[in-house]
């Protein structure tokens, strides 16, 4: 007896559920910003395969997945561009970046420490921003 794929119409796993997840999420906040340029989205890539190995190796991190591709994603752009995303609460007086929150949690957030608010959920950052102009509309 074989384990594993014994149906014809196996459903994706839960590890591939989180990455594919996890990508969708940060794509949309960086098409929400209009930062999803070619290169980004190499970054988010890049970012689902480390991930994919980290989850291999703690299957129960799978939910956790999202935050720590939206913060890996975050630390490259800082490298090449500067900071993301820039905080739609403070203004641009002052511009600094959202944090995720949980570092190391389920249900990852946008927050703003300065205003001490949360923003938005990952992936909705187009509504908080108020973004639905061009691109996908939030509905």
């Amino acid at each position: 007896m074989s384990t594993g794929s014994d149906h014809g119409s196996d459903p994706v796993s839960p590890l591939e559920q989180a990455l594919h997840g996890a990508r969708a999420l940060v794509l949309a906040d960086l098409v929400s910003g209009e930062v999803a340029e070619a290169d980004v989205v190499s970054m988010v890539e890049e970012s689902v395969v480390q991930r994919r190995w980290w989850v291999e190796q703690w299957p129960d991190g799978a939910a956790y997945v999202a935050g720590l591709v939206a913060q890996d994603v975050q630390d490259a752009l800082l490298e090449r561009y500067g900071r993301w995303p820039l905080c739609p609460v403070c203004g641009a007086d002052d511009p600094h970046a959202l944090d995720v929150e949980p570092e190391l949690g389920p249900d990852p957030q946008w927050v703003c420490h300065k205003a001490g608010v949360r923003v938005a959920a990952l992936g909705a950052l187009g509504e908080a921003s108020g973004r639905s102009s061009g691109g996908a509309s939030a509905t």
